[in-house]
């Protein structure tokens, strides 16, 4: 047994935090304006490096008046010759075909389809607290604020919920609801920060169930 990945949802149907840990498939980049900064920094879209530090083909006169010459004519030492085989690289791991701000919509649809046709067919008082595929498990927690807690686990994992109700009452309330710099019910960036990541990282790598 063991644990895929976790997922933070704000009231506006937004992901606002991402983490993974035994995920053999890497989420894919996300388009850019698919989702909000501060979520999860190795699928946000980066900005052309020509567009952010200009043209590295092209060059500027120093301002401070000093010139640097570089003489082209100069002979360079060739490189060695390798004499031994070189080692073969470790090819990357696959990468999902949808993009992380798809994929986000797609779980949060799920969540809320399951949840709403739960609360259509046993009444109000039922809560949808996971559903389970043959792949994988899907556990919820969903706070009075809005905040739903979403995490992805083995299928044979016992229910997670109260996992996902200690990452919100020691990790998420220390970090980000008592922290004054996180913008709460903001729609303009994610609630990630450095002490958040390794509290819940810790909290999770702790567990029996994760392996």
């Amino acid at each position: 047994m063991t644990i895929y990945s976790l997922y933070i949802f704000d009231r506006h149907c937004a992901c606002v935090y991402y983490q993974d840990w035994h995920r053999t498939v890497r989420p894919k980049m996300a388009v850019e304006g698919g989702m909000l900064p501060a979520v999860y920094a190795p699928v946000y879209p980066q900005a052309n490096p020509d567009t952010m530090y200009g043209n590295r083909n092209t060059f500027s006169a120093p301002s401070s008046g000093i010139v640097v010459a570089v003489n082209d004519d100069v002979p360079h030492t060739p490189l060695p010759t390798q004499t031994q085989s070189p080692i073969a690289p470790i090819p990357p791991p696959p990468t999902s075909s949808l993009s992380f701000d798809e994929e986000a919509k797609l779980v949060y649809g799920v969540v809320l389809s399951l949840r709403n046709m739960i609360r259509k067919l046993s009444g109000k008082d039922e809560q949808f607290v996971n559903y389970q595929t043959s792949t994988y498990k899907l556990h919820l927690y969903e706070t009075t604020s809005g905040y739903k807690f979403v995490i992805l686990s083995d299928p044979a994992a016992d229910s997670l919920r109260f996992v996902l109700r200690q990452i919100y009452s020691g990790p998420f309330l220390e970090y980000v609801v008592r922290n004054p710099l996180v913008e709460m019910n903001s729609r303009e960036r994610g609630i990630d920060n450095e002490y958040f990541r390794m509290s819940t990282d810790r909290l999770v790598r702790g567990l029996t169930v994760f392996q």
